[in-house]
């Protein structure tokens, strides 16, 4: 086999694998919103305070509470409404599941109103979003 045939082989192989190896969830996107103090108690930790920058999961991936404790990287990409037409501060922000979001939620995940506030305009209310 030719030397040039060989390198595209491996780097199609290469790519390949990569790709295999990028998890599905990967740039998921979806929207958001937002929820207020108190954040206890929590379906997935009671009364214990996980601090600030978490969120409720939607059913989307909830999963019968396997999402608790499960972290997400959060991205505003725009407006859902005419209210905020540039919500997003371009910021990305962690949060950790500690609850599940309750019947009728309105986002794919609710974030604490301090993770919301990080990547967008908390006048917004709801956001686009993409999440991994």
């Amino acid at each position: 086999m030719p030397k040039e045939i060989s390198v595209v082989v491996l780097a199609a192989t290469v790519a390949g694998l990569a790709t295999m190896m990028v998890s599905p969830a990967m740039g998921a996107s979806g929207t958001a919103t937002f929820y207020t103090p108190p954040y206890t108690p929590s379906a997935c930790f009671g009364n214990t305070a996980e601090g600030t920058m978490i969120a409720a999961a939607s059913e989307v991936f909830w999963d019968g509470g396997a999402a608790c404790g499960d972290r997400y990287v959060v991205r505003c990409t725009g407006a859902t409404n005419q209210g905020v037409p540039h919500p997003c501060t371009g910021r990305s922000v962690t949060v950790k599941i500690v609850d599940l979001c309750p019947a009728g939620c309105r986002g794919t995940i609710d974030l604490s109103q301090e993770a919301f506030a990080a990547i967008a305009d908390p006048d917004a209310g709801k956001i686009n979003i993409e999440y991994n």
